[in-house]
């Protein structure tokens, strides 16, 4: 097993990351989380996960142990392989990720391209008892003006998680209008 790497940054992919060790380039497949937080050229520490099947080596690489141990809790769930374990890690936060499962909010899974309803539902049922959460743990509940916010912000091109991100900045006492938050929302980007 290949537990961590550390090397230069020699390409950047949509999907992976060339990291070259020595004199040997190794193709890790990465969340665009991590791929959009480093540049090339740039010294990395990847926590990795290799996939052996039988026509292929394949490395995956994570930030942290957390980000790893996720994606291979996910791997376990029938029906998630890890494509689609690396589209929840590029789509939601590992904190928003825990939330929608311990509030039972499954909804939250089926913005996640390749998912949906039925598995959002298989996956926020085995992860529950996979992740233990606590139902008291996790971010206050999104409402249907923040879900309107967040469906806004992502159609303006940023991401889910930097959505998420931008949405977390609005003021508890900010207006209920979806144009005004949206308006808060985007000084987070300036």
């Amino acid at each position: 097993m290949i537990d961590t790497i550390t090397g230069h940054i020699v390409a950047i992919a949509d999907t992976y990351l060339v990291v070259r060790m020595g004199g040997v380039g190794l193709r890790v497949l990465v969340p665009t989380t991590v791929r959009d937080a480093i540049g090339s050229g740039e010294q990395v520490t990847l926590y990795t996960h290799l996939l052996v099947r039988e026509d292929a080596l394949t490395l995956y690489g994570f930030r942290d142990h957390d980000e790893r141990a996720l994606f291979e809790t996910l791997i376990g769930v029938s029906g998630v392989g890890p494509r689609i374990a690396v589209a929840i890690l590029s789509t939601l936060s590992v904190a928003h990720l825990q939330n929608a499962v311990a509030r039972e909010e499954p909804e939250v899974l089926t913005r996640v391209p390749g998912i949906g309803k039925k598995l959002a539902q298989r996956l926020a049922l085995e992860l529950k008892d996979k992740l233990h959460i606590e139902p008291a743990t996790g971010l206050a509940a999104i409402s249907d003006v923040d879900t309107d916010v967040l469906a806004t912000l992502t159609a303006l091109g940023y991401s889910v998680v930097e959505a998420q991100a931008a949405l977390q900045t609005i003021p508890r006492n900010a207006p209920p209008e979806v144009e005004e938050r949206v308006r808060i929302a985007l000084q987070y980007f300036a």
